[in-house]
Parts: structure tokens; C-alpha cells; sequence
């Protein structure tokens, strides 16, 4: 046996029995709150193995969209042949500029599952950073490549992944004057959507629950608006408000899942409203002449964020859950409007409307230290990924359809986001299971 191959064994053992072989953080570390984010240069050698190809690119493609790493080509690279039970030539990677490594490989277990290791190394450290062993159904390739990637992406810049996540929006198709809006799901990187509702309907706002197993929205017909709770498991689609007289809107999940804040509008009077989903008790929270709307829950589901315009213009307020405590956040000039909480609790997002622009900004729960992160003709929704370092929301040109985008938390990575046709009203699940 080489002494590769034996140290790569040793390596794979102490990772296998978590010996503490390295810090909780990598020597080398991608610093995403600096001025200007330097993408760390990292090379993906070739996976081998079932699926070990797709599952490079996957990963490769998950890092490089993140905006903190730049892929380096593997093939440049005259270490060939690396795969994940041997210790790479350093110097040949160090050649290309390569400062962190990946390497893994695949197969197909007796039981018909997929078995996939992985390693991260520092190249001019020298030394292994990470390794894991994922087990999964073939079919399910891609979701190993997505935890690939946050395990690396955690290790490198200190924060948890978002890549094993999914997306609910609006798909949108048609004229302006006849527009079809599709209930839809995606995985975060545009991988796989799915059309859950038949255009019987316009959907508007759809929300995920914590579980990431349901999703809350309003349906908007002829004559009618209506708040669904739907099952994406099962496919069983429930009406939670039927009993209640008026117009509906911007549904929104408390943390734990077991509560639904919502709008109703009667006579041009809008307020926050709150369903128990064990009972299907209703309980009004604001009672004001002005529209209250888009209420957001905070993380430990103490208090909600919403907008009103009881001061004469769209701003952003914050009250208790059951409607007490009520206070003004926003102080700068424009209209706000669609605030959510970030996972983390740091930042309430918002939509801003301000000399004839759209702006996604943020702001401290406070209303302090509201920083402008993207703006464009039109822009709004913003979604917060569960590791709160990116808002994705959707934009539009003047003549042109909506179309979802990212932003992160310093407004240094603005891109498109991986779907390619119109959508609008994007929400991000937390990290699946």
C-alpha cells in the first residue's frame, strides 16, 4: 500500500470516528463580511462512481452561484486520477491556483442505495478539513451533491449551507391581461419544478412551513380570494379561511408551524389577523382604519412585523402576537412594504418603493441600520434562505415578465436565480431533513 492510500485511510478512520483532526473552522476561510468578497479559488476533482460526474457538477455549480467561490479547473491540474481513498499531490494543485480541494467517489450498495464519500483538503495546509459519508436512493443524487456543498460551504466561510433547500413561487405565463399563475416548486438551483395547482386560479404568496412539508397561500378568482394550507407529501389542498367574510391575503406561517397570520380586508379597512390550525380559532390583531397587511413572524414567534399605512403612507411596524405593543420601525422617506424576518433573527428584509424604484433593503428588528441591497424598475417579495445570507425575490423591466433574483445580505452578489421562465412571489423551505 502507498503511503498515499494509507494516509488517506487514516484520514477517512479519524473523520469515520470524529476525531477531532481540525478546528471547528478551516485554517483558510472565505470572509463574506469583508468590503470586497475575493471568491476562494477551490478545485472539485473528477467524482468517481455512480453519478460521481453529475454529483461534481452539482456541487461545483452550488459553490460557484453562492458568490464566495471560484471554481478552478481540475484538468489543469497534472495530479490525475485523485479520488477520494488517496492524498493528493499538493504541489500540482497549489499549481493552479487551487487553495481548498474536493475530491469524492460513489457506489451502489447491496441494498440498491447510493453510497458517496467526500473529502475537503487545504492545499497549502497540506491536511484534511472535512469528510462525510452520505447514503441515499439513486434517484436522490442530486440532494447528495447539495449537502456536499453546504458541508463545504459551512466549513470555509463559517456559516450553515442553504443548498439542500427548495423553493415555492408563482409561475407565470400568458398576457399581462390574462395572466396564468401556477403554483410551483423547485429545487434552489432550478432543478426539478413542479406545477401543483391547474390554473383554475391565480396563486399569490405562497409560504412554507417550518416542517417543509406545507405550504400556505391565496387563491385569487373571479369573485373570490381564499387561503389554502396544502400538503406537499400528500397533495391534499384544505380552504382555512371559508368562514371568514371579506378579502384574504398575505398567509404567512408562525415559526412552529401551528399558527397562520393573514389579512382581511372589509369596506377598504384592512387588518392582521391570526388561525390557530389546531383549533381553527380566529383571533383579529389590529384594529386600525389604516391597511395593515404582510404580517412576518420573528424567529422565536414573539412578535410580528407588518406594514401600514396608519401614518398616511406605506410603512413598516411591529407589534406582540396578540396585537399589543404596537410600534413604527421604518424612518426613511419612501413606502415599505413586504417585510419578513430573517431566519437568524438579525434583519427584517422589505420591499421599498422610492423615486419612481424598487428596492430590496434590510434593516436591524429595531429599525436601525436599513442598508439598500437592490434596486431596479421593479422589484419585491423578498425570501430569506435559512442560513440568513440571502434574499431572493423577484424583478421586472418595464417591458419585460417577472423573473427571480438573488442578493446577499451585502449586496456584493446580485445575480438571476437559477429558473430560467417567469416567477414571482418566490419562498424558501428551511433545510430539508
Amino acid at each position: 500500500m502507498s503511503l498515499r492510500v494509507l494516509f488517506a485511510a487514516l484520514v477517512a478512520l479519524a473523520i469515520a470516528a470524529s476525531l477531532p483532526m481540525t478546528p471547528a473552522r478551516a485554517d483558510i476561510v472565505v470572509d463574506v463580511n469583508q468590503g470586497q468578497i475575493q471568491p476562494l479559488p477551490i478545485s472539485i476533482a473528477p467524482f468517481g462512481g455512480e453519478h460521481g460526474a453529475d454529483i461534481a457538477q452539482v456541487v461545483g455549480a452550488d459553490l460557484e452561484r453562492s458568490g464566495y467561490f471560484r471554481i478552478v479547473d481540475p484538468s489543469a491540474s497534472s495530479d490525475k486520477g485523485l479520488n477520494v481513498g488517496v492524498v493528493p499531490l499538493f504541489p500540482a494543485w497549489r499549481q493552479i491556483g487551487a487553495q481548498a480541494l474536493v475530491s469524492g467517489g460513489g457506489a451502489m450498495g447491496p441494498d440498491g442505495r447510493l453510497g458517496f464519500d467526500y473529502r475537503l483538503w487545504d492545499v497549502n495546509g497540506e491536511k484534511p478539513l472535512d469528510g462525510q459519508h452520505f447514503v441515499a436512493t439513486p434517484e436522490n443524487w442530486r440532494r447528495v451533491a447539495h449537502k456536499i456543498a453546504d458541508a463545504i460551504y459551512t466549513k470555509l466561510t463559517g456559516y450553515k449551507g442553504y443548498f439542500d433547500t427548495r423553493v415555492v413561487f408563482v409561475a407565470e405565463s400568458g398576457p399581462k391581461t390574462h395572466r396564468k399563475k401556477l403554483l410551483t416548486i423547485m429545487d434552489q438551483d432550478g432543478a426539478n419544478p413542479l406545477y401543483l395547482s391547474d390554473g383554475s386560479y391565480q396563486v399569490m404568496t405562497p409560504r412554507y412551513s417550518s416542517n417543509s412539508q406545507e405550504v400556505v397561500y391565496m387563491a385569487l378568482g373571479d369573485n373570490f380570494t381564499r387561503i389554502y394550507l396544502f400538503n406537499i407529501e400528500t397533495g391534499r389542498q384544505e380552504l382555512l379561511t371559508g368562514k371568514i367574510t371579506g378579502l384574504v391575503s398575505a398567509p404567512r406561517f408562525s415559526p412552529d408551524g401551528n399558527r397562520v397570520a393573514f389579512s382581511v380586508t372589509r369596506g377598504g379597512n384592512s387588518d392582521i389577523w391570526l388561525m390557530d390550525l389546531r383549533t381553527r380559532t380566529e383571533t383579529r390583531l389590529t384594529v386600525d382604519p389604516g391597511i395593515d397587511t404582510s404580517p412576518s413572524f420573528s424567529p422565536d414567534g414573539r412578535q410580528i412585523v407588518f406594514n401600514s399605512d396608519r401614518s398616511g403612507s406605506p410603512q413598516l411596524y411591529v407589534m406582540n402576537t396578540d396585537g399589543s405593543g404596537v410600534r413604527r420601525l421604518s424612518q426613511g422617506g419612501g413606502r415599505y412594504n413586504t417585510p419578513v424576518w430573517s431566519p437568524t433573527g438579525e434583519l427584517i428584509a422589505f420591499t421599498k418603493q422610492d423615486g419612481g424604484r424598487f428596492s430590496i433593503g434590510v434593516m436591524n428588528p429595531d429599525g436601525s441600520g436599513e442598508k439598500i441591497l437592490s434596486t431596479s424598475y421593479f422589484e419585491e417579495g423578498p425570501t430569506w434562505a435559512p442560513n440568513g445570507r440571502y434574499i431572493m425575490f423577484h424583478r421586472e423591466a418595464a417591458a419585460g415578465d417577472p423573473r427571480l433574483w438573488m442578493v446577499d445580505v451585502t449586496g456584493r452578489v446580485e445575480r438571476p436565480a437559477p429558473y430560467s421562465q417567469s416567477g414571482s412571489d418566490p419562498a424558501w423551505s428551511p433545510l430539508l431533513d
